[in-house]
C-alpha cells in the first residue's frame, strides 16, 4: 500500500503541529497533496481507469476547498502551505 501509517505520521509531525494533529487544515492538505501525487501517476499509466480518476477530482474538490477554508482564516498560513507544497492557485 502506498500510504502507510509510518506515513502519515511523517506527513502530519512535517505540517501538523505534531505526529497526531491529524485535523489542522495544513495537515489534511498535505495529506490530500499526497494522496493527489499518487493517484496522477497512477493515471498517467492507466488512462482508462474513470473511478480513479473521479476519486483524483473528488480530492481536488476536498483540497481547494481546505485551501479556500485556509484562505479565509489566516492568509499567511494559507501562503506558507502553498508555497511548501509547490501547489499553484
Amino acid at each position: 500500500m502506498y500510504l502507510t501509517q509510518e506515513k502519515k505520521k511523517e506527513i502530519f509531525g512535517q505540517y501538523g503541529k505534531s505526529n497526531t494533529d491529524t485535523g489542522s487544515p495544513e495537515a489534511q492538505i498535505a495529506l490530500f497533496s499526497y494522496r493527489i501525487n499518487h493517484l496522477t501517476e497512477h493515471l498517467k499509466s492507466n488512462k482508462k481507469d474513470y473511478s480513479t480518476e473521479r476519486a483524483l477530482i473528488k480530492l481536488v474538490g476536498k483540497r481547494r476547498r481546505l485551501l479556500d477554508y485556509l484562505k479565509e482564516k489566516d492568509i499567511n498560513r494559507y501562503r506558507e502551505i502553498i508555497k511548501e507544497l509547490g501547489i499553484r492557485k
